[in-house]
This record gives C-alpha cells, sequence and structure tokens, in this order.
C-alpha cells in the first residue's frame, strides 16, 4: 500500500473515531458552560448505544430500510440521552447532590441496566442483533463517483452522514455559544450565577437546558459507535470514549472549535493503534500496549493540559439564590 492511499486511509479512519467523540464533547461543554460538572458523559454514551441498536434493529424488523433504521436509532439515542440526563439534573441542579458522584452513579446505571435489558429483549444474548447501520457517502458528479478520487475523494467525501453531521454541529454550536444572547446567558451562569440571577437570568432553567443538552449530544456520540463501526450493542461498545471525550473538552479548552481539534486527535490515535497492527515490527509489541494507546495519550494530554484549561468560574458549584 503507497504512502498516499495510506494516509487517506488513515485520515479517514481518524474522522470516524473522532466522531462520537465530537457528539460526546459537544454535550459535555453545554453541561459545563453552565456550571454544571458532568462526568456522566460515558454513561449517556451507553445509553445512546443501546438505544440506536436496539431501535433500529425493530424498526428494521418494521420493515425499513438499513439507511431509514439507522436515523431512527440516532434520533432515538438523542433523545434517550435527553431523558437520562434528566436524573443528573435533578440531583446535581435541585438537590445540589455532589455532580461528580452524580455523574459516575449514572455510568454505574447506564452500564448495569442496558446489559440487563439487552439479555430481557433478546432472549439472554448478551448483544442486539446485527443492525444495518449508515452508509459512507458516495455521489456521483458527471458519472464520476466522488468517493473513487484518489486522496481527495476518500478523505473529505467518502464518510458517514454522521461525520458531516458533527462538524455541523460543531459550527452551529461555536454560533450559538458565543454569538447569541441565549448562549450568552448560558456561560453567565457558568461563569458568575449570582450576578446572572441579579440580572434576571433563571440559572436553574438554563442549567436544566444544558444538562439536557449535554445528554442528548452524548447519547448521540454513543449511537454513532452502534451504528457506523459495531453495527450491534454490547456491554463493550462504549469502553472509556465518554471519559476521552470529557479529555478532549478539557484539552479544548470548553470551546467548540477546540473540543473538536483535540477529538481529531484522539481519533488519530485511536486508528494508529489499528493501522499499526499492519506491520510486521508491530508483531514483536504486546498487543495490550497497541490497545492501551489512545488511553495513555489521554492521561499524558490531561496531565499536559493541566494549569493551562482555565474551566468555567463556577463549575461544580451549586447555585444557592440565598447565598449570593
Amino acid at each position: 500500500m503507497d504512502f498516499i492511499t495510506l494516509s487517506g486511509q488513515l485520515i479517514n479512519t481518524t474522522l470516524v473515531f473522532a466522531t462520537a467523540l465530537v457528539f460526546a464533547a459537544l454535550g459535555g461543554i453545554f453541561s459545563e458552560r453552565s456550571g454544571v460538572t458532568n462526568l456522566g458523559i460515558e454513561g449517556f454514551m451507553i445509553f445512546g448505544a443501546f438505544a440506536a441498536g436496539v431501535s433500529a434493529h425493530y424498526a428494521q424488523e418494521a420493515g425499513m430500510t438499513g439507511g431509514q433504521a439507522a436515523w431512527v436509532g440516532l434520533v432515538t439515542a438523542g433523545v434517550l440521552g435527553l431523558v437520562v440526563s434528566l436524573i443528573h439534573a435533578v440531583a446535581s441542579i435541585t438537590f445540589k447532590a455532589d455532580q461528580i458522584i452524580s455523574g459516575i452513579v449514572i455510568n454505574f446505571l447506564a452500564a448495569g441496566s442496558t446489559l440487563y435489558m439487552v439479555k430481557l429483549l433478546f432472549d439472554g444474548s448478551g448483544e442486539t442483533p446485527l443492525i444495518d447501520g449508515f452508509k459512507k457517502w458516495n455521489p456521483e458528479l458527471f458519472g464520476v463517483k466522488l468517493a473513487e478520487i484518489p486522496f481527495f475523494g476518500n478523505v473529505f467525501i467518502h464518510h458517514y452522514p454522521s461525520t458531516f453531521l458533527a462538524v455541523l454541529f460543531v459550527i452551529l454550536t461555536f454560533l450559538f455559544l458565543y454569538k447569541t444572547p441565549f448562549g450568552l446567558r448560558l456561560r453567565s451562569v457558568g461563569e458568575h450565577p449570582s450576578a446572572a440571577d441579579t440580572m434576571g437570568i433563571n440559572v436553574t432553567k438554563y442549567r436544566y437546558l444544558a444538562v439536557m443538552v449535554s445528554g442528548a449530544l452524548a447519547g448521540i456520540g454513543g449511537a454513532v459507535l452502534t451504528l457506523t463501526t459495531t453495527n450491534v450493542f454490547a456491554h463493550n461498545t462504549i469502553s472509556g470514549q465518554g471519559y476521552i471525550a470529557i479529555a478532549a473538552m478539557i484539552f479544548g479548552k470548553w470551546n467548540p472549535i477546540g473540543a473538536f481539534g483535540a477529538a481529531l486527535f484522539f481519533g488519530l490515535s485511536q486508528a494508529v493503534r489499528n493501522y499499526i497492527q499492519m506491520f510486521e515490527w508491530a508483531q514483536a509489541i504486546p498487543q495490550e500496549i497497541i490497545f492501551m494507546l489512545p488511553y495513555l495519550l489521554t492521561v499524558i494530554v490531561l496531565v499536559a493540559a493541566v494549569g493551562r484549561s482555565a474551566a468555567p468560574a463556577a463549575l461544580g458549584q451549586p447555585y444557592d439564590p440565598g447565598k449570593r
């Protein structure tokens, strides 16, 4: 395989792996920009992956084509992520529970309950039936398939619809947070909630909305893995990607564009993990070392980011109107 072909495939695979991280990182940004720490991203992704696998399966059984069923799975995942996020919102915002503990509880709840429901729905099976997920886009122009254009087509055209959707959401999130009054208010409740309250901004409402959007986006991120990479949901479909997305959010300084760049970096590490096994010299490296590469890089990046990333000032602090 020549260098240009390998480079194109590596970039393409990077974008595939980064897509789920982008959605989840954007979800984390919404929540934490409002002042609510959200370590439950992993759990929301698990719920989303589960919802996508189950709903897409039943949609196909109802007669929908693979492409239609995949969209049903994506939407269902977002809805379930939004609904489950209310647990975190109620605990963290209304009852002012420890936000870190609440997020971790969501992760444990997701891991246990989804596996139980899969076994319940599919006669004890540990995974959902195989589904026909998203297909890569391969349009034609003047009779020429654009995806077959050397390098350019493979890198920029031949992708799943979810990848293009992720890029669109990065742009929309940036515009929403930094170019709209609603986004300004949402960021203000994460920086100085008492000042925002004084100005008539309902801190509780904005934090609830932010956590709900966070759950929906993280759920979609989980669905992406089911609908593009595995085509089934199993207990290991989501295996740390939520924590990597949180690292991308922190490394990207809670900015959509920065988080997108960080997600690409982590996506590249996952792609390299797959491609490195193609080379003979890699056979001498224990597989455990190769598979731990993305997580090792996550730890290194987080250590490097300590002291350089300025979190929202009120992050993790429950707001009590009586203590302004």
